[in-house]
């Protein structure tokens, strides 16, 4: 069983309590580095008490054209406006709606949906953003906010009128959309308490106090962005310095160069983000970056791959990064985020029979059987209760099955969807284990092997062909690895039926600057039948080769495979002759 298995149990004190105490020092508390005119990036930053004034008077601001408990949604740019927009929401008692400015174009449809799911009556933003906002309420299918209110342009001197609102424990705070592309969107109710106690897991998790600093680019809208970067540093009273994704993608050499900025840092990434700012250091780079500074390096929200911390410690090692700094994690939306992760040692991998792991059991092999296969741990749970399951029954260790947890983090249902909260958070065991009932099932998949959690996929993506189970991102491992041409991160597995059987399909974007004849791509085809039939014994119905940026990611960096299965029978309208198929 998982160690550190138990509840938080004393007494609620909600994340503006621990605001208010930090309300007199004048220490920075929030940094925001704007690469948007300067490449070199500009420093933009917040005292303690300039944010508690700013977010006091908004608090009093909301109170004049809102009530407590209703919704606000926070859409504004990734800056210090975002910060005081969220912490006002809470001094004010209204529930927010973590999202985003429209310039976000790839996940339009996610912020129109969370906007008409949730319809809030008041729309936080930037002066800078504000056509940008008028432009979605007038031309997009959203409920029209009663008031447009931008963040920059409340007067502070109104935090003198402030009154607190009294929080209960069970009140939501928030909403948290999750990153799912092809259901409704569900916002996952997160209350006062639950992102509370969820903070003090991860300072518990990673012994994070007051000198760290907790330094990233991660989006605010996504559950492990908001926590780690805009509650961390204030449940710690530590401060936070942060850029936005696109600072990010479009050159991530400066995630690295934040992070060796500051002492004691901890930061946060998907497993991709590692692999793709090491590959793009230069010389020049690394004779400039000390990463001995950095605590923690969260590698979370997508499958963890042993090549990539083996890569990123190849690369960032010579440069002061401690191996036991890599600490893979497992979360969720509907947890809060956090929910379990490693020691802080390198971490954990081991070799199990990839065959038998598809017939629901854990069991070591030699690193160089034919059907070895990489499990990455994601450690021990901290603060709350974790469940491995099937049918009901908590299973022996080593065994697969689908993970349930239990605690003061877990969400209270998805936003007024309650068949759909019933099946999520309302996880019932029949083997006399307790509590009985109100357990949340993850959807997700794991084992406990060696006396640590390891995830091996998702329930909904699992491919079952004549009675064997295939997990997605091992096949995607294996055909990102068959040949050069197949760009890292960026393709999907998923079944379909042909004639009566089903199957797997690849669907995966070549790298960028590749002009491909039809006879290379014969040859890609060829070589990545030949590895997913040595390795897996599978007969792929079909193989796709696009074009850059074709394969579908969900707002956290996750290979979006329902969608992109979606996008596939589009095209083939019920065959599989794809334009760009290679048969």
């Amino acid at each position: 069983m998982v160690v550190r298995d138990t509840d938080f149990r004393d007494g609620f004190e909600p994340l503006t309590a621990a605001l208010a105490r930090l309300a007199t020092s004048d220490e920075v508390a929030f940094t925001f580095v704007d690469y948007a005119e300067n490449r070199d990036g500009t420093h933009e930053s917040i005292t303690w008490s300039e944010l508690d004034r700013r977010a006091r008077a908004l608090a009093v601001r909301l109170a004049e054209v809102t009530t407590p408990g209703e919704r606000v949604a926070i859409l504004c740019p990734q800056n210090l406006d975002y910060v005081v927009g969220f912490y006002g929401s809470l001094y004010a008692g209204v529930v927010s709606v973590p999202l985003f400015a429209p310039e976000v174009a790839s996940h339009g449809e996610r912020l129109v949906g969370a906007l008409a799911d949730s319809d809030p009556e008041v729309w936080l933003t930037s002066s800078s953003a504000l056509d940008a906002i008028r432009e979605l309420r007038d031309k997009q299918p959203v409920p029209r906010p009663k008031q447009l209110l931008a963040v920059d342009t409340v007067d502070s001197s109104l935090a003198e009128k402030f009154e607190p609102v009294p929080l209960a424990a069970d009140q939501p705070a928030y909403l948290q959309y999750t990153s799912g592309s092809t259901r409704r969107p569900a916002g996952a109710v997160i209350t006062h308490d639950a992102v509370a106690v969820n903070v003090r897991q991860v300072i518990a998790g990673f012994g994070v106090d007051e000198t760290f600093t907790a330094a990233g680019w991660l989006p605010f809208f996504h559950d492990m962005g908001l926590i780690s970067l805009v509650c961390l540093p204030v449940g710690a009273g530590c401060p936070g310095v942060f850029t936005t994704p696109y600072a990010f993608t479009r050159r991530p050499t400066r995630w690295l160069k934040i992070i060796g900025s500051y002492p004691n840092v901890l930061t946060a990434a998907p497993n991709f983000a590692f692999e793709y700012a090491a590959s793009k250091l230069t010389d020049q780079d690394k004779q400039e970056l000390d990463l001995s500074g950095v605590r923690v390096a969260i590698n979370g929200s997508e499958p963890v791959r042993a090549n990539t911390i083996d890569f990123f410690q190849r690369v960032a090692g010579p440069l002061g990064f401690a191996a036991d700094a890599h600490r893979p994690s497992y979360g969720l939306a509907e947890a809060t985020v956090f929910v379990s992760t490693t020691p802080p040692e390198p971490p954990l991998v081991v070799t199990v029979d990839r065959e038998k792991l598809g017939a629901g059991e854990a069991v070591d092999v030699a690193a160089d059987d034919d059907r070895a296969l990489n499990l990455v741990s994601a450690g021990h749970v901290v603060g709350q209760r974790l469940r491995i399951v099937s049918d009901g029954k908590v299973q022996p260790d080593s065994r697969v099955g689908e993970i349930w947890i239990s605690g003061r983090n877990v969400a209270d249902g998805y936003w007024r969807q309650p068949q759909r909260s019933a099946d999520s958070f309302d996880g019932r065991l029949t083997d006399g284990t307790e509590p009985a009932t109100g357990w949340l099932r993850t959807g997700d998949l794991g084992v406990i092997h060696h006396g640590q959690l390891f995830i091996t996929g998702r329930l909904k993506d699992l491919i079952i062909i004549d009675g064997k189970n295939h997990y997605p991102q091992d096949i995607e491992a294996t055909v990102q690895e068959a040949h050069p041409a197949i760009r890292r991160d960026r393709l999907a597995v998923f079944p379909i039926e042909r004639d009566g059987k089903e199957g797997p399909v690849v669907v995966a974007d070549h790298d960028r600057g590749l002009d491909l004849s039809d006879e290379d791509r014969a040859e890609v085809a060829r070589t990545v039948r030949a590895a997913v039939a040595r390795h897996h014994d599978l007969r792929l119905l079909d193989f796709v080769l696009v074009p850059p940026g074709t394969v579908l990611r969900t707002s956290s960096g996750k290979i979006a495979r329902a969608a992109t299965r979606k996008l596939y029978l589009d095209h083939t309208t019920g065959t599989t002759n794809t334009e760009g198929s290679a048969q």
